[in-house]
């Protein structure tokens, strides 16, 4: 989750000519107007690198250039095939013309989500518009595995990744007119549905993001983060929640989380049926959960050590001060494991007592030599337009996280929303995972850039003394203890594989690594009530590939796991710590301030000095936006033009409505 995009046309501002985008030649006419496509206003809101695609279309025929004699076979075997696809199509349709049964055979595989509509099988027209764009976009992917010539692997995952969006952005259903649910709701609508798509146009516009949930149906702390708790310390970085605990008695060793920085915490405590943070209180859990604030161009200056001093090590103390136990339990997700991982090899680096007893790192990476599709944003152009933005604002913004996120999902962040805002002229669903995703957060300018180059970039973690913190070298391989780590089978952010390195890059006495199903998020977020099942294996194993041979099967959540994991090594039962303490009271409950700002607060358009400017005098529980100026206009002001037309449309539509 720590990898940042520098997609063009996607922070508002005008787009810098050099880095990922400028790799192909000046004055190529096809590269020149692909190009161009990043000035336009959409660009905002469907992140597509249109450049890098021109070039992936453009090597892969070179490639197929270069054996003529292999070409034409590919080419002939793919007409072959198209054939039988149109002839299969057209003699079922006789057969239902007729009244005979089809001849249809059972697709094999997951059915394609993206064509449920029923004229996509039963009409011919559709059906045959399916199939060839099926079976074209597997010929095209195909041929950038096939026709590899052992280049870089970071230039052919490159490749294969932007072929990947060209064939999702193609996709028929993406378009009104080849979109039979489109125009089936627009002739039952009388022409509506189109109207309020445009209207949903032209509010994304404005808001310069592609809007994928009902946010008016959430409030952080009102319908989300609701476990009852308190604020009990905060500074500069973070505010440290303690949540009240709901049984008799509690085991002795606390639990501190560290969550990503690069999210809001409450991920982690979304509603009551999906409460990570719920389910620990119930079992009997002290939880104590960082929440970090959201930087603002006056944060600029934040350093790494500065998360780690400012955040476990700071949050170390008060736990113990309140729980009066002299152990911790702390828990590392995403980003925050990566922190954790560190901050253990520091507290090991000198005379320090570590506080921290069984760790636990949740999709978290170490050694980043393997990041999946993540990799295809980072590289040294890119991170210097990334430098430059951030040198320029104090921070990267959230959106540009976000993009990069849609994008690596982009037929379910992206085009399904496009589908349902646009054609369909749909509200977004109201959906609490969704909203989290939408509610970013922006990063600080030092800390990012020096995180972004010691991991991604130079995978400096896995190299002994390499990365210094605060005087200290790190050296993973210092860090003792027991160890439970999960990845995620499906994770496209934190490849399992890479999550289970922790094994090895540790010296512990014990690592236990838990394989879940799904996805990054979708797979930690798992109850015991909707448990998608998940994989544990006995022993101490040297690779990856190995401990999957021996991994067992089981139903239900790994959750359950984790608890039984967590009371072997949380101490005896006792009677619950109070909230706070006297060196630490309560300050505000649960969830706090620092989690309630950002999601209007985006001031991207904004210099430091301008956003100093607004800072001064702020109170640590808000980032307003800076003042707009002629200077400084508003970040939508580009878009104005564009949006007024849709708007007036929308007008006209709605008064025609409410006449009718």
């Amino acid at each position: 989750m720590g990898a940042t995009p520098a997609t063009p046309g996607s922070t508002g501002e005008e787009a810098v000519p050099e880095g990922a985008t400028a790799r192909a030649t000046a004055n190529d006419p096809l590269m020149s107007a692909m190009g161009k496509l990043s000035d336009n206003p959409m660009s905002n809101i469907i992140p597509i690198d249109w450049m890098e695609i021109s070039k992936a279309l453009q090597t892969l025929h070179e490639r197929q250039m270069s054996d003529p004699q292999r070409t034409k076979r590919v080419a002939t075997d793919y007409n072959r095939r198209l054939k039988e696809a149109t002839m299969k199509v057209w003699s079922d349709a006789a057969f239902r013309f007729s009244g005979l049964p089809s001849q249809e055979e059972e697709e094999e595989g997951k059915p394609d989500k993206r064509f449920s509509d029923p004229e996509w099988e039963s009409n011919p027209y559709y059906k045959m518009l399916k199939e060839t764009y099926l079976l074209t976009s597997e010929y095209l992917l195909k041929e950038a595995e096939e026709t590899d010539d052992g280049q870089d692997a970071e230039e052919q995952l490159r490749l294969k990744f932007h072929l990947k969006q060209f064939v999702d952005a193609m996709a028929p259903v993406n378009f009104f007119l080849t979109n039979p649910a489109a125009i089936k709701r627009a002739m039952e609508t009388g022409g509506t549905s189109l109207a309020d798509g445009a209207r949903n146009l032209a509010s994304d516009l404005e808001e310069g993001r592609l809007s994928m949930v009902d946010a008016n149906a959430f409030e952080v702390g009102e319908n989300l983060a609701r476990t009852p708790g308190k604020v009990v310390y905060r500074n500069e970085l973070i505010e440290l929640i303690q949540y009240e605990p709901t049984t008799e008695r509690v085991h002795e060793v606390p639990l501190l989380f560290l969550p990503p920085w690069i999210n809001k915490y409450y991920i982690l405590d979304l509603s009551e049926k999906n409460s990570m943070v719920k389910y620990l209180v119930e079992q009997g859990f002290t939880v104590f959960m960082t929440s970090w604030k959201n930087p603002d161009s006056s944060m600029e200056e934040t350093k790494f050590e500065d998360y780690m001093t400012l955040g476990p090590l700071a949050a170390a103390e008060v736990v113990k001060d309140i729980t009066e136990s002299e152990e911790i339990n702390p828990v590392g997700y995403c980003v925050g494991g990566t922190l954790l991982a560190i901050t253990l090899a520091w507290l090991a680096a000198g005379d320090d007592e570590s506080p921290f007893n069984a760790t636990t790192f949740m999709v978290a990476l170490q050694d980043f030599a393997e990041v999946g599709d993540t990799a295809v944003f980072i590289d040294e152009p890119q991170v210097e337009l990334m430098e430059r933005q951030m040198m320029e604002r104090g921070y990267l913004g959230d959106r540009e996280m976000a993009n990069m996120f849609n994008l690596l999902r982009s037929n379910d962040l992206i085009w399904s929303n496009v589908i349902n805002n646009y054609l369909l002229g749909l509200k977004p669903p109201a959906f609490d995972m969704l909203y989290w995703n939408s509610d970013g957060t922006r990063m600080a300018r030092d800390a990012h850039s020096f995180y972004i180059r010691n991991t991604y970039l130079e995978n400096n973690l896995i190299k002994p003394g390499k990365v210094e913190i605060k005087g200290r070298p790190i050296d993973l391989g210092r860090v003792t203890g027991v160890v439970y780590a999960v990845g995620a089978e499906k994770d496209h952010i934190v490849p399992w594989k890479s999550a289970w390195k922790i094994s090895k890059l540790a010296n512990t006495t014990s690592t236990h690594f838990t394989l879940a199903a799904s996805g990054h998020i979708a797979g930690m977020i798992s109850p015991p009530e909707k448990g998608k099942g998940y994989w544990t294996a006995e022993g101490q194993y040297e690779t990856a590939e190995e401990w999957r041979e021996h991994a067992e099967e089981h139903e239900g959540s790994w959750w359950e796991d984790w608890r039984g994991w967590l009371e072997d090594r949380s101490g005896e039962k006792e009677k619950p710590p109070a909230m706070g303490s006297e060196n630490y009271p309560p300050i505000v409950d649960a969830p706090g301030t620092y989690s309630r700002t950002g999601r209007s607060g985006d001031a991207r358009g904004a210099t430091r000095q301008e956003a100093r400017q607004g800072a001064r005098g702020r109170a640590t529980a808000g980032t307003p936006s800076p003042p707009q100026t002629s200077e400084n206009p508003p970040p939508n002001a580009r878009v104005a033009n564009f949006v007024e037309p849709y708007r007036r449309s929308s007008q006209n539509s709605s008064s025609t409505r409410s006449g009718d």
